[in-house]
């Protein structure tokens, strides 16, 4: 027992001291890579506790994924962060009060069992012994939480549309393919036949016919 224990503090110590630095480091690029070694101790934890799928989709998803598409997009977009931290006096009242209501809410859970310790036990359910890890949150999620995942997946669906539509910038003076126009050309529109006399040759076309 005392093995898991160490392990178990070790890797929940490293988690919480990386999520720590993630919101104070200055540089962004530190903060995603605190938030990648958050994840990996977060996944270390889950096995632990007998989740290997999750530690796997932990690892896979956001460390291989979402953290390296943040990292990228943060390396190659020139942002200016000093004027981005202009509004923070501004802003900091409504960021107090949503932090207190966070807060408020993870005591609630935190302290449900000394409120009233029957409801803990009325939340769990038995685990199956018969079926691996993967299957029974497969049972659960595609069953009990079907319209929770789905919703999930909408939402999801919905910031991707709006995060294309907000980054899509038309550039004037750009050329752009087109396919109608593509399926529509015809052999007079793509070429021209000229006949050339005998020791003559074709005149360079002019500036204004090339544009």
């Amino acid at each position: 027992m005392i093995l898991p224990a160490l392990f178990f503090y070790l890797f929940a110590g490293i988690c919480v001291a990386s999520a720590v630095m993630v919101i104070a480091a200055r540089n962004p690029v530190h903060s995603v890579l605190f938030l990648i070694l958050a994840f990996v101790n977060a996944s270390g934890l889950f096995i632990l506790m007998g989740a290997e799928f999750l530690a796997m989709i932990l690892v896979v998803v956001y460390v291989g994924a979402v953290a390296v598409l943040f990292l990228f997009v943060i390396m190659m977009l020139d942002v200016d962060f000093a004027e981005l931290r202009e509004g923070f006096i501004e802003y900091l009242p409504f960021g107090l009060l949503i932090g207190a209501i966070f807060l408020a809410e993870l005591l609630l859970v935190a302290g449900g069992w000394v409120l009233n310790p029957a409801l803990v036990k009325t939340v769990v359910a038995p685990i199956p012994t018969n079926v691996t890890n993967t299957e029974a949150l497969g049972l659960v999620l595609y069953t009990k939480y079907i319209h929770y995942f789905q919703l999930s997946g909408i939402v999801l669906l919905v910031a991707m549309i709006g995060a294309i539509v907000l980054t899509l910038r038309h550039k004037p003076n750009v050329k752009r393919q087109d396919i109608n126009v593509q399926n529509a050309r015809t052999k007079a529109m793509a070429m021209e036949v000229k006949k050339v006399a005998v020791g003559q040759g074709l005149e360079p076309p002019s500036r204004e016919a090339a544009e």
